[in-house]
């Protein structure tokens, strides 16, 4: 693995390469959030036969901070991705994105065009904060009553204490990861978590979006995406299984994979089910 930092107009921007020199084509790796970082476990995987890069978008990781928290945007992640790919020299690509990273290279797609991308691979993908907002609300109803009555009055009194903290700890057990006990590089990761980024684009509370991605919605222009694609979720993923299998159908030409005993961390909690159904789609490009 090697690692750099890529300037760009907001600062600097980590980058790391697994597999440098293969002959494939490369995977860039979106992470999710937003305010996440890079998790290579699992993806780095594929670098045995293509490089695997990944980079943390600014605000998060080992990437600099912004000068200011309007710069933490849809559109300044959108020119950033395009910074990198240049800077990485990535005319050809496969994009991977996680979650909210999923959102933000189809947004990339959607206006900055098709550019030298040969597939996507997204897993557990938030394109769409309605639909996001919608399938969290049922997820909420399956946790125990003491849970919800915290998430409410949480969300009602805007106070987010103990008490919620415990019902969204259920609430991720549930549906984010299921392992247990969660890897050291996972509750790492999670405390690395930059919350000014997630709380101006996202919100306080994971089950009402109040940020700047409130009307965040590409699910009517997917079609427009037409390159190959798959989508990867856990059968007990916060992305939906059946929201999911809308995008599926949103888009002009993609495939599904849904992992069995799995969340949100799929790729994590089953990594050989979601090797194969990579390395499947991977063999068809």
């Amino acid at each position: 693995m090697r690692e750099r930092f890529i300037p760009t107009d907001n600062g600097k921007i980590w980058s790391c390469v697994y597999g440098e020199g293969k002959e494939g084509i490369p995977l860039l790796v979106v992470h999710g959030g937003p305010g996440f970082l890079s998790m290579p476990q699992t993806v780095s995987d594929f670098s045995d036969e293509r490089p695997v890069y990944f980079y943390d978008q600014l605000g998060c990781g080992k990437s600099d901070r912004a000068s200011r928290d309007e710069l933490y945007s849809l559109e300044t992640y959108a020119d950033e991705l395009d910074t990198i790919r240049d800077e990485l020299g990535l005319s050809e690509v496969i994009l991977v994105g996680f979650s909210w990273g999923c959102g933000l290279i189809c947004s990339y797609l959607l206006n900055k065009g098709l550019r030298g991308v040969k597939g996507l691979i997204l897993s557990g993908p938030l394109l769409s904060s309605p639909l996001w907002e919608n399938d969290q609300r049922k997820n909420m109803t399956t946790l125990s009553n003491s849970a919800i009555s915290a998430i409410e009055k949480g969300e009602r009194d805007q106070e987010y204490g103990e008490e919620y903290g415990e019902a969204v700890n259920e609430y991720y057990r549930r549906f984010v990861c299921n392992l247990d006990p969660w890897p050291d590089y996972l509750i790492s990761s999670m405390e690395k978590m930059n919350t000014d980024v997630y709380m101006r684009m996202w919100g306080l509370s994971e089950f009402t979006v109040t940020g700047s991605l409130k009307h965040f919605d590409l699910y009517p222009r997917l079609r427009e995406i037409d390159v190959p694609v798959l989508l990867t979720c856990g059968d007990t993923d916060e992305a939906h299984v059946k929201t999911v299998k809308d995008f599926q159908d949103g888009f002009a030409n993609a495939c599904m994979a849904v992992i069995p005993d799995a969340t949100h961390m799929h790729h994590i909690e089953r990594p050989e089910i979601y090797k194969a159904a990579v390395n499947w789609f991977l063999r068809g490009l």
